[in-house]
C-alpha cells in the first residue's frame, strides 16, 4: 500500500506553522509513520501492538 492511498493524521497538539510533527496512518495490521515536512520520503510501518506500547508509554509522559 503507497501513502498515498492511506488515511494520514497528524496529532491533534501540533500547530499550524507545522514543525516537528509525525503523521500516523493506520492500516489492518501495522501503524505507518512518516515525517510531516517530508511526506515523500519513505513512511515506516509499526505492528498494532508495538504502537499500542508506544502510545501507552508516551501517555505516562
Amino acid at each position: 500500500m503507497s501513502g498515498t492511498e492511506l488515511m494520514w493524521f497528524t496529532s491533534s497538539y501540533s500547530s499550524a506553522q507545522g514543525g516537528d510533527c509525525i503523521e500516523v496512518a493506520a492500516t489492518g495490521r501495522a501503524v505507518r509513520v512518516r515525517d510531516s515536512k517530508d511526506v515523500e520520503r519513505p513512511h515506516f510501518a509499526v505492528g498494532r501492538e508495538g504502537w499500542a506500547q508506544f502510545v501507552r508509554y508516551a501517555a505516562r509522559g
